[in-house]
This record gives structure tokens, sequence and C-alpha cells, in this order.
């Protein structure tokens, strides 16, 4: 059972393996080459034995059990021990000051578009149940109390809504994260004719980050806590969505379920548990993100700018975030695919309490001219006097409705009568009725469902597109650079 549940809660799928800091070091060296060779910094025909050792370098790195160095200045001596001191020329106007923030930005754009992916299956499973379970009514909450009835679809196109937003802040985000830091050498430039808009280029970057001593000692910080806090806020709203399927969980009759199976776990001692462990799987990993989140903001908070903690290459705080954010995504999407929904329990609980009364003060309203708060004091005895008297809505009895009423009205000017008969009266208190009579936009009424829906579906799909074209960008720039590199290698 523990192996069990330990295997659901180990990240969800079969992901290859980052990119590694070795493989991104090699990356910028070779952008890094082939601009010092096109400005003359380097001499040509040293650039071919550059270009030849580097090439070696990482074919010797890419041997079973070889070791891969983490910072340049262990990557170094191993091209010069092939090229020869002259080697180094490759890195005039750098400094570890550029090539880390440069290193970690490569790492933060990949994870940021993996969380991207993640999350747009996230939100196409949201979908998914909001369409199958658009007619499906059931019970909705505020203050942790039953407040009005919708229908499941209505509630999940809510959440679609947030990730949305959360797409929308991702987006937002690559526009500052896809600048490049490279040839800002430690702070201020360097005295070479480094073309900081072609080293841009070559890495698939939208441009450098202008101001120098932003580029590699404040961007480092702000980014971090923009890609943490975005992290964050996604991981907060699946806290919730956990915290909403666990208040029926607590029930000893819930309408909505896990299937059982791989999402559950059997009790050690208990035959009758069914614990819900992609749930609670779910709510750890939005934990473990707002964690991460905050450990940030510690690490960078009162710390003199340039100081490394912000900005460390090992375990990569905003990068290992993003990552964290990708597989609570997973989890998520596992959960909602596994929904099982039982549609006579959830209509059995909305028609157990008294949720339907604002329309029924709504119906008072725009039908006889009642004034709201009256119709409001009427349908509140009403709640009185069915809860002291154990009745459904469904149950009161006409005619002590009509008894309330007319003591409600009493003093008012109003006539005594109640303005509706019994069967306009229980339409107005069913859950049917009033989903159906909502009118305004975005309401939980079909027609606004649908639409909202097909709304939903074009902003994924352009989300999608993004991405997608965000990808090909990159390794359209991957293309460019080992072309202009391979032809470096071909030189005499």
């Amino acid at each position: 059972m523990i192996g069990a549940i330990l295997a659901l809660l180990a990240p969800l799928g079969a992901h290859a393996a980052p990119t590694d800091s070795f493989a991104r070091i090699d990356q910028i060296n070779r952008a890094s080459l082939v601009m010092t060779a096109e400005t003359g910094i380097v001499p040509r025909p040293l650039a071919a034995t550059i270009a030849r050792a580097l090439d070696q370098v990482a074919a010797d790195a890419a041997k079973p059990g070889a070791e891969r160095p983490d910072d340049y200045l262990r990557i170094e001596p191993l091209i010069t021990a092939i090229a020869g001191p002259e080697a180094t020329r490759m890195h005039s106007g750098r400094s570890r000051q550029d090539i880390i923030p440069t290193v970690l930005k490569l790492e933060q754009r990949d994870r940021l578009l993996a969380l991207a992916q993640a999350l747009d299956e996230t939100r196409g499973a949201l979908l998914a149940v909001a369409d199958r379970e658009a007619n499906t009514i059931v019970p909705a909450y505020t203050n942790g109390v039953q407040a009005q009835p919708t229908t499941l679809g209505h509630l999940y196109l809510g959440y679609a809504a947030v990730l949305a937003r959360d797409a929308q802040r991702l987006r937002e985000a690559w526009a500052r994260l896809n600048l490049s830091p490279l040839g800002a050498a430690a702070l201020g430039t360097s005295s070479f004719p480094v073309d900081r808009k072609r080293l841009a280029e070559l890495l698939g970057f939208d441009a450098p980050v202008e101001n120098s001593y932003d580029a590699g000692q404040l961007a480092p910080m702000d980014m971090g806590l923009e890609l943490t806090g975005l992290s964050a806020t996604l991981a907060t709203t699946a806290g919730s969505f956990a915290q909403d399927l666990y208040a029926q969980y607590h029930q000893t009759r819930p309408w909505i379920l896990l299937r059982e199976g791989a999402l559950t776990g059997p009790s050690s001692i208990m035959p009758q548990k069914r614990n819900p462990v992609a749930l609670y799987g779910l709510r750890m990993k939005a934990s473990d993100v707002v964690g991460a989140a905050q450990a940030f903001v510690i690490m960078a908070h009162n710390v003199d700018s340039g100081m490394p903690d912000y900005k460390r290459n090992q375990a990569e705080p905003p990068g290992r975030t993003l990552a964290e954010a990708a597989e609570l995504c997973r989890r998520w999407t596992r959960v909602l695919d596994g929904l099982v929904v039982d549609r006579a329990r959830a209509a059995e609980e909305v028609a157990a309490d008294y949720s339907t009364t604002t329309e029924l003060a709504d119906t008072l309203q725009r039908e006889a001219d009642v004034p709201f708060r009256l119709g409001h004091h009427f349908a509140s005895e009403l709640v009185s006097y069915g809860r002291s008297h154990d009745l459904r809505p469904a149950d009161l009895p006409f005619a002590e409705v009509r008894r309330i009423y007319a003591e409600a009205a009493a003093g008012t000017g109003l006539k005594p009568d109640l303005p509706l008969d019994e069967a306009r009266f229980r339409a107005a208190l069913s859950a049917r009725g009033m989903i159906d009579a909502a009118a305004g936009l975005g309401g939980p009424q079909p027609a606004e469902v649908r639409r909202m829906l097909a709304r939903a579906r074009e902003r994924l799909e352009a989300d999608r597109a993004w991405r997608d074209d965000r990808r090909k960008g990159l390794a359209d720039a991957r293309a460019r650079l080992d072309t202009a590199f391979a032809a470096l290698t071909h030189e005499p």
C-alpha cells in the first residue's frame, strides 16, 4: 500500500530530464565564439581551433559517467587543454556575472514553457468536465455555507477563467524573461566591441537587457520574484480547488469522488477507507510551490544588489519552483480526469436546503412588484419555519406559505395575499427554475455556460498556439547558432 501511494505522489508522466548547466554554458560558449569571430575579437583561424575544442569537450562530457561541470571556470581548463591558452580570448568582454544569469534564464524560459503546457492541459481537463457536467446542478458555498445552486459546468468554468489569467500572466512574464544578460560582463560591459544584440539573437532572446548593471545584478532578483510569484498564485488556486473537493470527502454521502484505483489508497487498518491520495497529493504539491516562492522572497529580501543569494546556479529556486508548478498542474489534470459525479446526490443536497430563496424574493419583485426587502423577509421566515419543522423547501405546505406571507406583509400597505399561485411559487423555489431564470452576464443559465465554454476553448487554443510559436522560435534560433558555429569548425 505504501509503495502504491508513494508511486502516486511521484512526478506523474514520463518527462525528459531538463538540459543541465554544462549544456547551457556550452550553448553560451558557442554563441560567444560566433559573435567574437564575427566582430574580430577572435581571429577566425583561432575561432576554428576553439570551435573544434568545444565540440571535443562536449563529446567527452556526453560519455557515460563523465563529469559535466556547472561552472565556467571549471570548463575553461578543459577547452584550453585542447586549444591552448589562446582559447581564453573567447571570454573577452564576459564574466561569470553575466554567464550565470544567462544560464538561469535559459533554464527559466524552458521551465516556463513546460509550465505553460502543463497549465494548458489542466485548463483542457477543466473544460472537458465543464462541458460534460454543464447541466449538473450542484450546491455552491459562500462563507463555508451552502449559498445558491449552480451547475458544475458553471463552477469549473470559473476555475478555468482563473487559469486563463494565470496563462496571461505567464505570457506577460515571458516578455520580460526572454531578454539576454550576456555581454554585460561584470556589470559595466567592457572595452571590447561585444555585440550584445547578436548574442541575444544567437541564444533565441528577443533582445538584451539594456542596462548592463540591471542585466546581471538586479533583473535576476525581480524576475525570480515574478516567476515564483506567478507559480504561487497558480498553486493557491489549486489548493482552493482541492479544499472544495475535500468539503465533499468529509461527508458520509459525497456527490463527487475520485475513481477508485490508482487515484485512491486503502487504509492499513480500516477496510471502509478509500483515501483520496491524488487529491492530497495535489494539495501537498500546492504547498510545496507556495513554500518555495516564499523561500525565494526571504532569500532575496534585504540582500545587497549583486550578491549571489538570489542567482544561485545550483538548484536555482525560480526554475525549480516553475518545475514544481508544472508538476502540480499534471497532478491537477489527473484529479480532473478521475472525477466521478453523482448527479442525483448533488441535486438531493441542493434540494435539502433553502439556497433558492433569493430567487423567490426576486420573482416577487419582478412579477408582483413586491419590494425586495419584503420578499427577502418573507423568504427568511419561510426558511425559519421549514427548518424548525424539518421540512425541505419542496415539502412546505402551501397554506403555511400563504400565512407566513400575510404576516410578513402586515403593516406594509401591501395586500396580505401571496401574489403567486402554488405552481409558480414552487417553480421559483426550485434549483432548475433559479438557474434557468438567471439573466446576467456570466451566470449559470445554459446559454451563458455554452457561450463561456466556447470562449474559453478559443482562448486555450490561442495560448497553445502562442506556446508552440515560442518553442519554434527557440528551435529556429538554436538551428541558426548551430549553422554559424559549424561554419567556424570548417575554417582552415
